[in-house]
């Protein structure tokens, strides 16, 4: 008899895939998202762990449009965990990894786009989140420097210099403003409309996109968290696995004195919190 779960996060870029059985260890594949939820990728998905529906006594699906699939596959329960409940459930559970006692958070889900969701007395509740993520990310560095690659983007941001292509507070007002130094940006890409634009180079595009999509989202996050009362800021998703966005957010967070947690296996929370969300309603 089957004695293993599977989660399947059905995302717009990747879905990611998790596997456990009762005290052994995760296992853990993400692949290209086909931008379909069917059985096929039901199948495709636990084909990437080397694994069969039938090897599950239990499916748990979250994600994209997970609700049109069966409620069985061969016999196998698909359990179906919406989307906030499982980014929150799921970003909790890492980050309590790191610190066991945590009992409420705000989550925020970077990926494709951004989702914030506040976790407390066992609950996931949306509380808002941004357009700007991971997309905005490669669809601004495909139009700008030719590449739609994550990882040459990141090579890239992470040696370039977002100020070759932003305007700083020294330039803009003469100095620093509150607890932003001199050197932060005044204005994302201000100096597009400028001479010195046309000599930019790849790198400084692609940093100055990633500093934008960062701090987009790091703001957006600490105003959430204060707004909710919520601490610490538990940030998941792809996104997140690139070094050029979380040096953005480290740098945001010193400005405003604030940690984002980042767990490990960030790509992965909403699939672990599909499994942690099955397992409270069985």
């Amino acid at each position: 008899m089957a004695t293993m779960s599977a989660a399947i996060d059905f995302g717009l870029t990747h879905v990611d895939v998790v596997a456990t059985s009762d005290g052994d260890a995760l296992h853990v594949a993400t692949l290209p998202s086909q931008r379909a939820v069917d059985v096929a990728q039901v199948r495709r998905a636990l084909a990437a762990l080397g694994c069969d529906v039938a090897d599950f006594r239990q499916i748990c699906v979250t994600g994209g449009r997970h609700r049109q699939l069966p409620d069985a596959i061969d016999g196998v329960p698909i359990v179906k965990v919406g989307e906030i409940e499982a980014i929150g459930l799921g970003g909790l559970r890492l980050a309590q990894r790191q610190q066991p006692a945590l009992q409420e958070a705000l989550v925020v889900s970077a990926g494709s786009g951004t989702a914030m969701v506040a976790v407390r007395n066992n609950s996931a509740q949306h509380v808002t989140g941004s357009a700007v993520g991971g997309g905005t990310l490669i669809g601004l560095c495909k139009l700008l420097i030719g590449t739609a690659d994550a990882r040459e983007i990141d090579a890239l941001a992470m040696a370039g210099d977002s100020n070759k292509v932003d305007i700083t507070l020294l330039e803009a007002t003469g100095g620093a403003i509150g607890r932003l130094p001199a050197d932060a940006n005044a204005v994302n890409f201000g100096r597009a409309a400028t001479p010195e634009l046309a000599q930019v180079d790849r790198k400084d595009l692609a940093a100055g996109v990633a500093v934008m999509v960062g701090q987009v989202i790091a703001v957006i996050a600490i105003n959430a968290a204060r707004a909710e009362r919520l601490e610490p800021i538990v940030v998941v998703g792809h996104l997140v696995d690139l070094a050029c966005v979380r040096r953005v957010l480290q740098a945001v967070g010193g400005y405003y004195g604030v940690n984002f947690t980042i767990p490990e296996m960030p790509g992965c929370a909403t699939a672990i919190g599909a499994l942690v969300g099955a397992a409270r309603v069985q």
